[in-house]
């Protein structure tokens, strides 16, 4: 399946509850580039650092018809608190059972201070009007990333 996860590829399609209370798919955001990115865990530092700076661009992302959606594996009542307590203006998605994380190849084996677990690998997805997968930016770092995403979204 990894092979399959390649910038000119076509993204895998996904139906997802999202923290606006309906169903959102890859399908129904036909005709906007979608970015797509995969974070660990709502209310965390770091996660909350990229939350926030993809949100203060949101108005600059709208303007090149593109719709900003954070996936996790936490339920939808998690992303609406996660949501209100920072303002944020995207919709967040829940996989909570990771099927999604797995079809794009972010649920990996982790390694920290020595412990191995599996978790959400940071990682964006630039997806084409027509679903087709145009960037793909692994083990994100934060700072700088959602300029980079947008700067991007350009070429697109």
């Amino acid at each position: 399946m990894t092979d399959a996860i390649t910038v000119g590829a076509k993204a895998p399609e996904f139906n997802l509850p999202s923290s606006n209370g309906k169903d959102i798919s890859l399908k129904s955001c036909r005709g906007k580039a979608v970015i797509l990115y995969f974070y660990p865990k709502d209310d965390t530092p770091g996660c909350t650092k990229e939350a926030v700076a993809f949100s203060e661009l949101s108005k600059k992302f709208g303007k090149q018809n593109a719709l900003v959606l954070g996936v996790s594996k936490d339920d939808v009542s998690s992303h609406v608190k996660f949501i209100a307590k920072h303002s944020l203006k995207m919709d967040l998605l829940s996989d909570s059972d990771g099927a999604v994380c797995e079809a794009y190849s972010v649920w990996v084996e982790k390694n920290m201070y020595g412990r191995k677990y599996m978790g959400i690998e940071r990682s964006t997805f630039l997806i084409d009007q027509k679903g087709y997968l145009k960037e793909i930016w692994r083990k994100v770092k934060v700072p700088g990333h959602a300029e980079k995403v947008l700067e991007a979204l350009s070429a697109v």
